[in-house]
């Protein structure tokens, strides 16, 4: 069918060339979709918009040689969860087979792998593959990208009209700046990238960092046979109770036993309602704890006073590394780590604590010295452990090029400005998952990957129906971003003095400015007024033309059902009696 003609010759008359466009309403124009990085970001990407889209060509380039991303990445011994892994999985796969309320990392890759096969994700997924170079074509507009095939070496082209970024925060390695570290004739190796191979009996052992990494990794190594370890250590930090303690004696379960039995594992497989039960008793849990974010009120002022009693009991034969460790800063300034027999290990007779500044790495050890003093003193070690954590909050590695050929470094030199975290001003189709203030303090982070991929699957719809060309976030909306976020996070634990992978430049760009269920429903619809748009070549100024012919798919043969609207499961049943009595209405508050 061709276009049709103008109806009583009144757009001819007005002397307007608009054509009427033969499509169907639902306008499925092609779209192309390049996605960088396979972890739990990339995975999600992978399965939701070819469920909820038609017509995208989709493709996950990966870097590694597999999936999963940090779990893929952090192999040290020690590496788990550290909250219940049944809060950390996606809310459409809930795993029965946790052989622990914080499961081991080899245990959270597989899961990502089985998802991702199961889901058909795989099939858009191409490992080995390393994104190079991203610029947006102002004329053709798309973004074009260069890859290399780690595999063959090849150097290849590709061009998308949309560009997600879905790298998350912890894959770039950060190395300790300390003069001579090249120069260290041991071995030498980060907790990002973990030799497995490498035997550590007998083996003197340093340790530089005591973030969750490092909380993780001492207990395990002090454990190993002959080996002496001396970890280094600066900043005092929170060891938290686990946090699941509290959602394990609502199910009657022992905080202490954390594994969970074979007969455990059959029942939750096996019975839906207690697997659900245990789900909701975890989020529900980890979700009302947020006040404890929030400074001067009573359950912050009670998480403090608690981990603070259970430290200096643990601690009470050693004055000293309580004067170290406990914090003045209140906890949650810096990431929350249980650290499950992290300070009974620092009693050890086989591990050393030195707090003193490093001042350089000698090709056989470490030097220090301590304040007021003039000499140091030279630690001698065999290997090297830098468990310093990651660049977090910053552009990728490889260059992004907006408009006019903006960088992304550029446009983020004093510090990551975004719209909701997912998009940048002057970065037209660039939308981003698990981005600058993306991360939670406490709660679901998978649940707000979820709401992002969601939101970017409508961005794509948008996009593709609509017929726009391009779409980015007001410059004004990112600067009202940018300000929100400063002034919610000024009344919070995350602003107080400490050191912190969540901040940068003194601002708080790491976590979401509010708890899961706030980021959630800030999500759930988006704010299409907060964006600009360019519409297609050929739309001839009329910006409803992808209204089309006036069809539907579903009128056609083989294209859906005609009367979907009567189709239960789409009907909406009112609430009986007043809504405010209505339990439906409680649980779901509707912000419209």
């Amino acid at each position: 069918m061709g276009d049709m003609p103008a109806v009583n010759g009144s757009t001819e008359a007005a002397g307007n060339a608009f054509t009427i466009k033969d499509a169907t309403i639902e306008n499925m124009r092609p779209l192309r979709v390049v996605v960088v990085g396979a972890g739990f970001s990339g995975i999600l990407a992978a399965i939701r918009i070819p469920e909820r889209l038609r017509n995208v060509e989709l493709v996950v380039y990966e870097k590694n040689a597999g999936v999963g991303g940090v779990w893929l990445l952090n192999k040290y011994p020690g590496v788990a969860c550290d909250i219940p892994s049944h809060s950390y999985q996606y809310s459409f796969a809930p795993n029965p087979n946790w052989s622990n309320l914080y499961a081991p990392g080899s245990e959270i890759q597989q899961y990502l792998q089985d998802v991702a096969e199961r889901y058909g994700a795989m099939r858009f997924i191409k490992t080995n593959h390393r994104v190079d170079h991203c610029e947006w074509d102002e004329v053709e507009k798309k973004w074009k990208i260069k890859v290399t095939n780690l595999a063959t070496g090849e150097a290849l082209d590709d061009a998308a009209n949309v560009l997600i970024a879905a790298r998350g925060q912890l894959n770039e390695i950060s190395w300790p700046d300390i003069p001579g570290l090249k120069t260290f004739q041991g071995k030498v190796m980060h907790s990002g990238d973990w030799d497995t191979s490498y035997d550590f009996r007998n083996k003197r052992i340093g340790i530089i960092g005591n973030g969750s990494s490092a909380i993780q990794i001492i207990p395990s190594l002090q454990k190993v046979e002959g080996a002496r370890l001396t970890c280094f250590m600066r900043s005092p930090t929170w060891i938290s109770s686990a946090f699941g303690d509290q959602g394990m004696v609502e199910l009657g379960l022992d905080p202490a036993d954390t594994a969970f039995s074979p007969e455990q594992r059959r029942t939750l497989s096996t019975d839906p309602d207690a697997l659900f039960n245990l789900r909701k008793v975890f989020e529900t849990s980890g979700n009302l704890i947020h006040d404890s974010t929030i400074l001067g009120t009573a359950m912050q002022h009670a998480f403090q006073d608690a981990f603070g009693e259970s430290m200096r009991a643990k601690l009470a034969s050693r004055p000293d590394l309580l004067a170290l460790l406990v914090p003045t800063f209140a906890p949650g300034c810096r990431r929350l780590t249980p650290g499950k027999g992290f300070l009974e290990a620092l009693l050890e007779d086989n591990v050393a604590v030195v707090s003193a500044p490093i001042t350089a790495i000698t090709p056989a050890g470490v030097s220090t010295i301590k304040p007021g003093e003039e000499e140091s003193q030279t630690m001698d070690v065999d290997v090297l452990v830098c468990a310093t954590g990651f660049h977090v909050s910053s552009p990728p590695p490889f260059p992004i090029l907006g408009r006019s050929s903006l960088p992304l470094t550029t446009r983020w030199s004093s510090r990551p400005e975004t719209y909701l975290s997912l998009a940048v001003d002057q970065f037209p189709n660039l939308l981003l998952m698990f981005g600058p203030n993306s991360a939670i303090g406490f709660g679901s982070l998978t649940k707000i990957l979820e709401a992002e991929c969601d939101y970017a699957v409508a961005v794509l719809r948008k996009l593709q129906k609509e017929d726009y060309a391009s779409i980015e976030p007001k410059a004004e909306r990112v600067k009202d971003f940018v300000e929100y976020v400063d002034g919610y996070f000024k009344r919070t634990v995350y602003e107080d003095a400490c050191r912190s992978w969540y901040r940068r430049g003194g601002k708080v760009v790491g976590v979401w400015p509010g708890s899961t269920v706030h980021a959630l429903e800030a999500l759930r619809a988006p704010r299409w007024e907060d964006w600009v748009y360019e519409s297609v070549e050929g739309a001839g100024g009329n910006g409803l033309r992808w209204l089309g012919n006036g069809r539907s798919n579903t009128q056609a043969e083989g294209g859906g059902d005609p009367s979907w609207y009567i189709n239960p499961a789409e009907v909406e049943v009112p609430m009986e009696g007043k809504p405010e009595e209505n339990e439906r209405f409680k649980a779901r508050p509707w912000s419209y």
